[in-house]
Order: structure tokens, then sequence, then C-alpha cells
């Protein structure tokens, strides 16, 4: 299937790459590998090492981490792979499983980020913590663990569908409906099966609003929120100078910057593949090709930068980065 030229309006979903476009990818596919293995093994390190107990907050950076890492192994290694000439094909069941992963990952890939921001809010809602306990909590607590299983569990529920609704195409398959949690092209001979265009515009408009769109609402409010907070606290410096709360608004005004970083950068990314991909869905004018483009490098973004965000305000990754480049 080709684009027809007499019809500007009318786009066949087939995306081409250019080798400057392809290799810039693969650039930022190899700094996402190998930048959020360091967040996991460097942390992970310490969580392990530390006799007293992880820090919630180590535990937190760590499942970020590793939901970007499973996305890169299993979704962006396969499109540079593609990429490269390799043509790669699945079975119907292997799409289908395939697919209810790159689901599954991607959507935990969104939560565990907004979890990472509302675990730091919490934090900072603690107008007494114990002393001992004030760099967010030594041993992780059973709401955190508790979060993070839901995270993962009902993320894989909410990606059953995907194993339903999908099936095997061929090198002349083109994209008819996408979702920001799959791909922005069929891969692997993988595509969507929706039994309408009525019922995968719902899906889509669903997905866009429960799954999309309030982790982006929810991740700005908690960070106002905990800039709010720290503001109010750092009022109480001057008359109460002992509180626990009060000694480490310095610490946490630090992390506040970070994480704030990081959800602006996630913002970002995600909100310009929405945008993006529901023109496809919607619209699927002239500009379709081009924001098709868009937003397959504002997928992998988040995944290739927030590694560099964390080791700026991470003492423990600067020191391991710091170390190596010594060596």
């Amino acid at each position: 299937m080709g684009m027809d030229r007499n019809k500007k309006q009318v786009w066949t979903g087939r995306v081409y790459f250019s080798p400057a476009q392809t290799a810039f990818y693969i650039i930022l596919v190899m700094l996402g590998l190998l930048g959020n293995a360091t967040v996991i093994g460097v942390i992970g390190k310490s969580v392990i090492m530390d006799r007293g107990g992880a820090r919630n907050s180590d535990i937190v950076i760590i499942n970020m981490a590793l939901s970007n890492l499973l996305v890169s192994v299993m979704r962006n290694v396969l499109l540079v792979i593609t990429d490269m000439g390799v043509k790669l094909y699945s079975s119907k069941e292997w799409c289908q499983f395939l697919m209810g992963i790159w689901v599954w990952l991607r959507s935990v890939n969104v939560w565990s980020t907004l979890l990472l921001s509302a675990f730091h809010f919490q934090t900072l809602r603690r107008v007494a913590p114990v002393i001992g306990n004030i760099h967010g909590g030594r041993g992780a607590s059973k709401t955190l663990l508790l979060s993070l299983g839901l995270v993962w569990l009902l993320n894989f529920i909410y990606s059953i569908p995907a194993h339903i609704l999908s099936t095997n195409g061929n090198e002349n398959s083109t994209t008819t409906m996408m979702l920001v949690s799959t791909t922005t092209r069929p891969l692997l001979g993988c595509v969507w099966n929706f039994p309408s265009s009525f019922s995968g515009l719902a899906y889509a408009t669903t997905s866009m609003v429960i799954h999309e769109t309030t982790p982006i609402i929810l991740m700005a409010f908690t960070n106002l929120s905990s800039l709010y907070t720290l503001y109010t606290h750092g009022r109480k410096r001057s008359s109460v100078k002992d509180a626990p709360i009060i000694k480490r608004v310095p610490a946490e005004r630090r992390a506040a910057k970070v994480i704030l970083a990081l959800i602006i950068l996630f913002i970002i990314s995600w909100g310009t593949s929405i945008i993006s991909v529901n023109y496809f869905n919607y619209n699927r004018g002239s500009s379709a090709e081009f924001l098709l483009v868009v937003a397959r490098f504002s997928n992998i973004i988040f995944i290739a930068m927030s590694p560099v965000v964390l080791a700026i305000g991470h003492r423990g990754l600067r020191s391991f980065i710091k170390s190596a480049l010594v060596r």
C-alpha cells in the first residue's frame, strides 16, 4: 500500500525514517539501556548493602528505572533491530503476547513515574517525622510495597485487552489505530485488531483519558503541592529551627528540584506523544507522518534522559560517575 499523492488528506500509516533519524534513535536507546541499568545497579547495590534498611525513595527510583529498562529491552531494542533492515514477523499468538507486554510495561512506566512524585509529596506532608527517619524512611514500608505491587498488578489487568484485540500482519501492514502505550507503527508485524473503527476509537479515547492524561494531571498536582509544602516549611525555619522537618528543608528542596525536572521531562515527552498519536487517530491529515516521527522520539526521550537527571541529583550516582571518570 503506497501513499496516494493526489489525496493529501488520506494517509496509509506508513512511516519512513531517514538514516540520521535512525542513528539518533539508536543513540537514545543505547543511552536509555546503559543509564537505567546503571541506576538499578548503583542504587540497588546501596539498598542491599545498607544494613539499616533500604530507603523508600531509593526503592521507588529503582522501580521507575526498572520499568524504563524493561520498555527499552522489550520494545525499543526491537525497533532498532527492524530499523537495521532485519525483517521480523510473529505469529498471532506471539503478537498477542508481545502487544500485551508492551502495553503492560509502558503503563507501569507511567504510573511508576507518578508514584515517585506522589511518594515525595507524601514524605513532605509529614509535619513531624521521627528523628532518625528524616530521610524518607529506612526499610521498605508495607504501604510502599503494596503500592508498587498494585501498580504492576492493575496495569497487567489493563493490558489484557491487548492480548485479545491484536493480531499479526505482514510487511504490507499499516497502522490503523495506535495507543501511546504500545508503539507508533506495526512492530514485528503486530497490529491492533478492533472489531470496528468505532470500538477502536472508543478504546483509544478511554485509554487516553484514564491512563494517559490522568497521570499527567496528577503529576502536575503532586509537584505543585510539594513545592507549596516546601515553601510553607521554609517560612518556618526562622521561628522553629530545631524541628526535624525544618532541618531537612534544604535537602528536600534539592530532591524536589530533581523530581520536578523528571516530571517536566516526562510531561513534555508523554504529552507530545499523546498529541501526536491522537492527531493520527482522529484526524490523519497531511501532518500525520511528521507527528508520528515526533511521537516516536518523544516516547524514548524520558527513558533516555531520566538517568541523567537522576545522576545530577542523587549523591550515590554522582559519586559512582565521578569515580568511574577518574579511573
